[in-house]
């Protein structure tokens, strides 16, 4: 759960599916537990929990903004998240690069809002189905990236390095030998 920290700006190499989805879950369930508490403690950005107190608009406050403890965790969990997530699609024979593909997106749409905006037009021609391709092409990529996460990976040595089960069953045999 806690190798991604160990490995905090290592990008080279593999992880196994079992490092990245117990990493995703430790993640998920620190940022459920962070927001109950900047919640309680009045550090979410609102003050309806605490001027409330009842138990819905407490889980509400929890749920709907980020405070501050949730915040410094999120920044701090940040490049072992992309760094577990890059050794991940190197497990699976897939470049790192893939995870700068939204951005290559949200850079294209960038350009062309902008080049609206310099005809004088507020929506120029055509920006809403470019919207909606790009809002479709992201959520393409989140399958593509959820698929390529699920996979099991490259059964022995690939170009990104050696087999991290294998890896495990060597170190298990040496300490038994």
């Amino acid at each position: 759960m806690i190798l991604p920290l160990k490995r905090y700006f290592q990008f080279s190499g593999r992880s196994r599916r079992k490092e990245y989805w117990v990493w995703t879950l430790f993640v998920v369930i620190a940022n459920i537990v962070l927001a109950l508490v900047d919640a309680g403690l009045g550090l979410d950005g609102s003050s309806e929990a605490a001027v409330d107190g009842s138990a819905t608009s407490f889980a509400a406050a929890a749920y709907s903004s980020s405070g501050v403890l949730g915040n410094i965790f999120s920044l701090a969990t940040l490049i072992p998240g992309i760094a577990v997530t890059v050794r991940r699609l190197h497990d699976v024979n897939r470049s790192g690069l893939w995870l700068l593909a939204p951005i290559g997106l949200l850079v294209a749409f960038m350009v062309v809002a902008l080049a609206g905006i310099g005809t004088g037009a507020f929506i120029a021609p055509g920006m809403v189905g470019l919207g909606i391709v790009a809002v479709l092409a992201l959520i393409g990529f989140g399958i593509l990236l959820l698929v390529w996460t699920c996979t099991a990976g490259t059964n022995g040595p690939n170009r990104f390095g050696e087999d991290p089960k294998d890896d495990k069953l060597d170190h298990l045999a040496e300490t038994f030998s």
